[in-house]
């Protein structure tokens, strides 16, 4: 939000600049707008508009900020077939190597793609289920090995709560 309290423009982690869905949830984490209002609009434009990658990070985000893990993690994995559908590749991760797309390209469904298995390791971990948190995390090593969706941080996190 800029200092007169106006939304200005949004540049998602993933590299799109952010259209409705992440100015409808920079308001529902930043103002009195009602989550549950953002989420029946978020779910609205999705079923409208599938493609809009966008969407269903701040529909993840959204859920996972409500400790709605489950549907967290159902989100989370619809955008992967999404995007994965949309950069021409195979929805499982488990199915990707290095060479299957072009990672590092910032504007595409493939880093949109890598991002949000970084999003599902962390609500994995967040679930309690480390043996599928670890493998994301390994994959997520070999296709990002220069760390650039910064899911180092994740696989530290899973790290402290493994060594306790």
């Amino acid at each position: 939000m800029s200092p007169d309290g106006a939304l200005g423009e949004i540049i998602l982690p993933f590299g799109e600049t952010a259209g409705q869905a992440a100015l409808l949830l920079e308001a529902a984490l930043a103002s009195s707008t009602h989550p549950t209002e953002v989420e029946k609009l978020l779910r609205q434009h999705l079923l409208t508009d599938p493609d809009y990658l966008p969407a269903y990070f701040a529909m993840y985000k959204l859920l996972f900020r409500q400790s709605r893990l489950a549907e967290a993690e159902e989100i989370a994995r619809t955008a992967l077939v999404s995007g994965a559908r949309l950069g021409g590749f195979p929805s499982n991760w488990q199915h990707l190597a290095p060479g299957t797309a072009d990672w590092s390209a910032i504007h595409s469904p493939a880093h949109f793609y890598l991002f949000t298995l970084k999003a599902l390791s962390f609500i994995l971990l967040r679930r309690k289920q480390l043996d599928e948190c670890r493998e994301v995390l390994e994959k997520i090593g070999e296709l990002d090995p220069h760390d650039l969706i910064g899911a180092s941080v994740i696989r530290a996190y899973a790290d402290g709560l493994t060594a306790h």
